[in-house]
């Protein structure tokens, strides 16, 4: 085996992804070729490669992660143990430390498949497709975790609600209706709506959140304007899936504003997938295996990932070196991104004994 961790993380950071993701994949497909296997890129622009045998009563495992980061890109850097650079924890470190055991890990019995995504941070197309391909018994996602096993994370989606009135002029506003007007009882509906029909609190994931974020309408100074929208941020948990959300608020909306208003709810990207809410059994072996070798804690990981597409088919973990945030601010998606060189070796460690015991 030639596999270098640190000398393919380091490459890996070089190589730029933020805004399309040819070069990186290409380096990816390299590396599996120079390891001796024969990886596949599906429709959706994911890379696929799997060891073991082909006995479908044998235990599959997939590891899975992505190759696309946030822009803007970020230098590599390197100060002793510390990597910094843009992909260094989200998600190049998981991948490598994913690669490293992929490639290292002893197979007795049953497959593992290393399955990547190209456009995890913006429209998750290969991650919904592989979520529909893909059978196993298991998911491991690479994400930065701390090294601590993520079991749950609440479901993550946008929408737009646009209300309807009629337009005057400034000077008469009462020969129209004003939908500006409808703003303020509009947020207040939507502060009270999961009191009145959100899904309640879950055991592990808490409470759901429906934000505004953004206000949009108007014109000239001196009319008032026919529609305004209000946009806003739903972080979902179970059993409430996208669609259901977005059915009873419409329905909400129509009984708490004023009927002199036409209000229409919608998603924010109609076209592309939503990250669902998922919980995964803490008593899962997968789940306890994993904190048993890393010695992590097993909690909900606190942002939207792809796992979400794995977690209805079986017990699916997010696991990886790396912090989102830490004590002086945010690390994944910042300037400051970071890793240490430790914490992969750990991540490709625990994750190697692992599949190691299940396969």
């Amino acid at each position: 085996m030639t596999y270098n961790r640190d000398a393919f993380h380091r490459e890996a950071i070089q190589t730029q992804s933020h805004d399309e993701v040819t070069a990186m994949r290409e380096l990816l497909v390299e590396t599996l070729v120079e390891e001796g296997h024969d990886p596949e890129i599906d429709e959706e622009g994911n890379v696929l490669a799997t060891r073991g045998t082909d006995d479908t009563n044998g235990t599959h495992l997939v590891l899975n992660t992505h190759i696309d980061t946030v822009p803007p890109h970020v230098p590599y850097e390197r100060d002793g143990d510390t990597v910094r650079g843009r992909g260094s924890c989200d998600a190049k470190g998981p991948l490598a430390a994913l690669l490293d055991a992929f490639f290292a890990a002893t197979i007795d019995d049953g497959q593992l498949t290393l399955a990547v995504t190209p456009d995890e941070e913006t429209a998750q197309f290969g991650g919904t497709h592989l979520g529909d391909t893909l059978s196993a018994d298991g998911y491991i996602v690479g994400e930065p975790t701390d090294l601590d096993v993520c079991h749950a994370a609440r479901g993550s989606f946008g929408g737009h609600v646009t209300i309807r009135g009629e337009s005057a002029h400034a000077s008469d506003p009462t020969e129209g209706s004003n939908p500006i007007r409808a703003i303020g009882p509009l947020v207040d509906a939507l502060e009270q709506y999961d009191e009145q029909c959100g899904p309640g609190e879950h055991d592990v994931l808490g409470l759901p959140t429906l934000t505004p974020t953004r206000i949009d309408g108007g014109g000239p100074l001196n009319q008032t304007p026919t529609e305004c929208t209000v946009s806003f941020d739903r972080r979902s948990v179970p059993p409430e899936t996208s669609e259901q959300f977005f059915d009873s608020l419409q329905s909400y909306l129509d009984v708490r504003l004023p009927d002199v208003y036409g209000i229409s709810v919608r998603p924010a990207y109609p076209d592309s997938p939503d990250p669902e809410a998922y919980a995964t059994d803490t008593e899962a072996p997968l789940v306890r295996t994993l904190a048993d070798v890393s010695g992590g804690k097993i909690r909900a990981f606190g942002a939207a990932t792809e796992a979400s597409y794995f977690a209805d088919d079986a017990p699916t973990v997010v696991f990886g070196p790396g912090v989102l945030a830490d004590e002086d601010g945010p690390v994944a998606h910042a300037d400051r991104e970071y890793v240490t060189q430790s914490a992969v070796a750990d991540a490709s460690d625990a994750v190697r004994t692992t599949v190691e015991r299940h396969l």
